[in-house]
């Protein structure tokens, strides 16, 4: 049985849902999922190293690495063979909203 994926954190959730490519029809489309979008934000955007990117993620470094390898890969797959670049989906919780407390064993106490 496959070990359960835990959520990544983004900072919110993104303003568009698509890019197009403009003057020509899309051939296909390739679907960017949230965290990979916060990914490239994070390291591309905001300049941010990728250790420090993985903690705000909340993720291992090499976890985080891998996401933005992959986002990478869709973004540029999508530029060069002109498809439409559709975001959404993935694993995903937004920082700040109701996070449940993550601790590491037992219980939390006085509740």
């Amino acid at each position: 049985m496959p070990r359960p994926k835990i959520p990544r954190y983004v900072s919110a959730y993104p303003v568009i849902a698509a890019f197009v490519p403009h003057g020509q029809s899309a051939n296909g489309e390739v679907l960017l999922s949230v965290e990979e979008l916060e990914a490239i934000r994070l390291s591309d955007f905001e300049h941010l190293d990728q250790e420090t990117a993985a903690r705000m993620m909340e993720v291992s470094r090499h976890t985080y690495g891998r996401i933005l390898g992959n986002a990478r890969s869709r973004v540029a797959e999508a530029l060069v063979t002109a498809k439409a670049l559709k975001i959404g989906g993935g694993n995903y919780e937004l920082r700040g909203m109701g996070r449940r407390l993550r601790r590491r064993g037992g219980r939390r106490r006085g509740f």
